[in-house]
C-alpha cells in the first residue's frame, strides 16, 4: 500500500520508509517506538504524526490531510 500510495501522491509528495533495525540512532532521533509509524513534515518539520496499520484510502487520507 505504501507503494501505491507513493506512486498516487508523487510528485507532490515524497514518501520514504527507514529500517529502524538498520538505522537505530535515525529511529531514537525522530521519537519512533512502533512499527509501523507515519510522520509527515513540512518544510523540514514534523506536523503529525500516525502509529498503526492504515489501509491505502485512511493513508492516503491522513496525508493529504496533513501535508
Amino acid at each position: 500500500m505504501y507503494e501505491q500510495a507513493a506512486v498516487e501522491l508523487a510528485p507532490n509528495v515524497r514518501l520514504a520508509k527507514l529500517n529502524t533495525e538498520a538505522e537505530p540512532d535515525i529511529a531514537t532521533r525522530f521519537g519512533i517506538r512502533g512499527i509501523p509509524t507515519v510522520i509527515a513534515f513540512k518544510n523540514g518539520r514534523e506536523v503529525a504524526r500516525q502509529s498503526g496499520a492504515m489501509d491505502l484510502p485512511a493513508l492516503l487520507g491522513w496525508i493529504k490531510a496533513n501535508v
